[in-house]
């Protein structure tokens, strides 16, 4: 008996690309298949931090399908995704630093140049109830993570062995608490 292997064809990166913008999610997954290595590696090269790799990956590749429809077949498709990986770290960056200095502002004492207003004292103390009840919303894994790292500037390894936990699980409450404190302080606030 004979048995016949029938081999196909591997479709070019730019016809999946195509495929992709006429709606076929099959293909996104052959991309990704082929590429998360490639973007990966362009992201830790970019010094994105590992505990967000893979999510900026994903990120990367969830960009994929309304990108597609505006791909130009003669453009290498690693350097189109790694044009959107690009654009995701920008994105990413610009949310951690409004976070940052969100919380930066939550976590010091205000400087008083003189008395303040009544509107100002209001205002002030609403924004710190706001901060305070977005921060006891996250569960206390979270939360004690999120102190430690953010407000006490922790290192993850201290804050690894002080809570007796790997340093994988430490980046992944931090991620974790960030995206729900986002969540409830609204994108445009932070």
């Amino acid at each position: 008996m004979t048995v016949v292997s029938i081999h196909r064809p591997a479709v070019a990166d730019e016809d999946l690309v195509l495929q992709v913008a006429a709606g076929n999610l099959d293909s996104l997954g052959v991309l990704f298949d082929r590429f998360h290595a490639p973007v990966r590696r362009f992201l830790s090269r970019l010094l994105v931090q590992e505990s967000d790799l893979d999510d900026l990956v994903q990120q990367t590749f969830l960009l994929v399908p309304r990108a597609a429809l505006r791909f130009d077949a003669a453009r290498s498709v690693k350097a189109w995704l790694f044009g959107l990986a690009t654009t995701v770290v920008k994105r990413h960056r610009r949310s951690i630093a409004r976070l940052a200095r969100k919380v930066a502002a939550f976590s010091r004492e205000p400087a008083r140049h003189g008395p303040a207003t009544p509107a100002e004292l209001v205002g002030e103390e609403q924004s710190i109830r706001r901060a305070a009840r977005a921060l006891a919303a996250l569960s206390p894994k979270k939360r004690a993570v999120f102190v430690m790292i953010v407000l006490e500037r922790l290192s993850g390894e201290a804050v690894a062995q002080a809570l007796r936990i790997p340093l994988g699980t430490v980046w992944t409450r931090l991620h974790h608490a960030r995206r729900d404190l986002r969540a409830m302080l609204g994108e445009g606030e932070l």
